[in-house]
């Protein structure tokens, strides 16, 4: 599943609670997330970014690797990708995300 694209959030539901729920209540913006996927194969860079803020990830299929949460948190996480969901799993939450009509869902 190729997930490389720039994508504008479009809508979101519960996404207040979420940020509660992580400690990030001052995260909450109206601007609208730009998410941006670089992938080359088994590769990712993943960025995620409205004005004045930004944050980058990146990991490899299947690998360990260090990375560090929004929250700066740093830790050890394995993503992976069963029949076109990619996840993984964050200190603070279950990251999943696929393309769905031409869109990525997280």
């Amino acid at each position: 599943m190729a997930f490389a694209g720039k994508y504008q959030l479009e809508t979101q539901a519960n996404y207040e609670e979420f940020l509660e729920a992580i400690g990030l209540q001052t995260a909450k913006t109206e601007h609208k997330v730009v998410t941006e996927v670089v992938q080359d194969g088994d590769n990712f860079t993943w960025t995620q970014s409205i004005p004045g803020w930004s944050w980058t990830t990146s990991f490899t299929l299947g690998q360990e690797c260090e990375m560090e949460s929004m929250k700066g948190v740093k830790f050890t996480g394995t993503a992976k990708l069963d029949d076109g969901k990619l996840s993984l799993k964050f200190p603070e939450y279950f990251f999943t995300a696929e393309i769905v009509n031409d869109k990525l869902e997280m």
